[in-house]
């Protein structure tokens, strides 16, 4: 019995299959193209782009694992549970999720692409986490402080916080693109903020659960044009968001009385940003407990879709 998840996110389309013991079948991810200089791509771009990928992908499922094993489809059809919650490019899982169960005549179930963050990041680490938990979630699109409680089909997410501006992955993407790197400029800043020998000291905004990047994305850019070196500006980027995130994490913890925090999302993958917060909030002052999705399952992926699959399809033969 397998369990075919897809995920039609901002930036990347994603097929996944996993098994009834939650063992990963297979895998397909392909990164929406951004014409170069660009800093994203508009709504009805990407879902150009998810239409003409899924049948490809989709292709390559059925040739590998064969059409008459797959038990259920789960696609995402909204960014994260809440009521209202709608992206145009979720359309594209949705409407072609449907479309295959009713073809193989198997039940659709229907997932988010924030549960699916939260379910791959645990996956991924194997990571038995208490039924309440801290999230954050940290991407291109979402950059949120969440109070995550477990359930048989999935997660309910209550809302505490996050940035009132940009995103940590639009501050990371805007300076990465400004320093001459394509778009999405993740991978290649963190990369040469290695090289870094000065840090610049960009400005953190936070004041309580909410915090801001326009500011420092405004003064990296200041930074740019008076000739800061590339590395540095580079590594100050990486750690203002460390910084903002240790404040807010340091506040939510003593606040909710919760010391488990789960990080996931493409920004969350950064090796500069674990350590530095593994570092300061695992001190036995704070004494947080960590845990960060392995980096593969950390950017965006139709896994934890398929996971969430199996997990509602499970808790619905238990309750019959």
């Amino acid at each position: 019995m397998y369990s075919l998840g897809i995920d039609t996110s901002c930036y990347t389309t994603s097929v996944a299959v996993v098994d009834r013991n939650r063992k990963l079948i297979f895998e397909d991810r392909r990164l929406l193209a951004v014409p170069p200089g660009e800093r994203g791509l508009q709504q009805s771009q990407a879902v150009f782009q998810h239409v003409q990928n899924l049948p490809i992908i989709l292709e390559n499922v059925f040739n590998s694992v064969g059409a008459e094993k797959i038990a259920m489809i789960t696609a995402s059809t909204a960014p994260r549970p809440t009521k209202g919650s709608y992206m145009p490019v979720f359309t594209v899982s949705q409407g072609q999720g449907k479309i295959l169960a009713s073809a193989l005549d198997v039940p659709f179930i229907a997932a988010t692409h924030q549960e699916g963050h939260l379910e791959a990041a645990l996956w991924s680490t194997d990571t038995q986490i208490p039924r309440q938990f801290l999230a954050v979630h940290l991407s291109g699109g979402t950059s949120e402080l969440l109070l995550v409680s477990g359930n048989p089909d999935g997660y309910a997410i209550k809302l505490l916080g996050g940035t009132i501006d940009l995103h940590a992955g639009q501050f990371v993407d805007r300076i990465g693109v400004a320093l001459g790197f394509g778009f999405p400029a993740g991978a290649a800043l963190e990369t040469l903020a290695r090289q870094s020998v000065k840090r610049l000291g960009l400005a953190t905004a936070v004041k309580g659960y909410e915090f801001s990047f326009s500011g420092p994305e405004s003064q990296a850019q200041r930074l740019i044009a008076q000739g800061a070196p590339a590395a540095d500006v580079a590594r100050s980027v990486e750690q203002c968001i460390a910084t903002t995130l240790e404040k807010v994490l340091r506040r939510a913890i003593e606040k909710e009385g919760i010391k488990e925090v789960l990080l996931a999302g493409g920004v969350a993958a950064n090796g500069y940003i674990r350590k530095r917060l593994m570092k300061r909030l695992h001190h036995p002052a704070v004494g947080a407990s960590l845990v960060f999705a392995k980096p593969d399952y950390s950017t965006d992926n139709a896994v934890g879709v398929a996971l969430l699959g199996l997990k509602q399809y499970y808790s619905n033969i238990s309750l019959k």
